[in-house]
Order: C-alpha cells, then sequence, then structure tokens
C-alpha cells in the first residue's frame, strides 16, 4: 500500500469567530479542490475569504512542495480551533461593565490526491 502524499495550510489568529468559520468550513470537507475554490468564491460569510485563502495555500504547497497534480486534489481534513479572545469592556447602566469576547480562529486545512484505482 502506498503511502498518501499530503498537503497543509495554516492560518492563525484570523479574526472570524470559530462558530461561524464552522459553518463554512462544513460546506467544503471532502470536496474536489475546484469545486471548494468555487463554493467558497461564491458564499457570502465573512469566513470564506480567509478559508479560501488557506484553501489556495493548501493547494500551492501541494504543487510546489510535494510535485502532486492538482487536477486529483481533494479536501481531507479541514477544521477550526479556537484562537485567543480579544477582551474589551462595554459601560453598562449605573458604572458597571460586561466583558466582550472579540473572538479568533486558527483554520487548518489537509489536502490530498485521490487514489487512482
Amino acid at each position: 500500500m502506498s503511502q498518501e502524499n499530503e498537503s497543509k495550510a495554516i492560518a492563525r489568529h484570523i479574526r472570524v469567530s470559530p462558530r461561524k468559520a464552522r459553518r463554512v468550513i462544513d460546506l467544503i470537507r471532502g470536496k474536489e479542490v475546484g469545486e471548494a475554490q468555487a463554493i467558497l468564491r461564491f458564499a457570502t460569510h465573512k469566513a470564506a475569504g480567509p478559508i479560501y485563502k488557506v484553501l489556495r495555500s493548501a493547494i500551492a504547497n501541494a504543487e510546489h512542495n510535494y510535485e502532486m497534480n492538482t487536477d486529483a486534489l481533494y479536501v481531507k481534513t479541514a477544521f477550526v480551533d479556537v484562537g485567543p479572545s480579544l477582551k474589551r469592556l462595554m459601560p453598562r447602566a449605573q458604572g458597571r461593565a460586561d466583558v466582550i469576547k472579540r473572538r479568533s480562529s486558527h483554520i487548518t486545512i489537509i489536502v490530498s490526491e485521490k487514489e487512482e484505482r
């Protein structure tokens, strides 16, 4: 059995909440890279832009570093981890304050070549 070639790209500290980014990641997991790029290009979510850039980076890594055929690539693994939260204060009534968390994400995409059968 041949070892499967994989290429990975990670974007850290992206200013999109992980929950919203996961909605977009779920759309492309398991798809061929051409189809995944088309989905992300026309998605209206804020997270679609950074995820599209990570996918293109993973494809470029596969082509340049591992000399993989870009036509045979698919999104093998895609996930979003929680990044650090920026904590901000919002003034409230009677001199109190609420903490507003501005969440960030770490986006990871792994692409792989489909096995020829």
